[in-house]
């Protein structure tokens, strides 16, 4: 069995944040990922970026420089 590992995972209210955060991380070279939402969690569409929990400070910051609207921030266990 795999040990759980805690994430930053930020949520979003529609697809098009989602796609949004996907494209300023790769421009940007972020580490990160678009996964389904995992289940404890609520989100408007379903999706969210997945990233390590190293990388929080630097991507709530970008969150703010380019105004991307988050439904929410949380650290999970995955």
């Amino acid at each position: 069995m795999r040990e759980l590992q805690t994430y930053f995972v930020l949520t979003f209210a529609t697809t098009t944040a989602a796609m949004a955060m996907e494209r300023i991380c790769k421009e940007k070279a972020l580490p990160g990922r678009l996964i389904p939402v995992p289940g404890g969690i609520r989100s408007g569409c379903g999706m969210c970026w997945r990233a390590p929990l190293a990388a929080r400070q630097v991507l709530e910051a970008l969150v703010v420089a380019e105004k991307l609207s988050v439904d929410g921030l949380y650290e999970y266990k995955m």
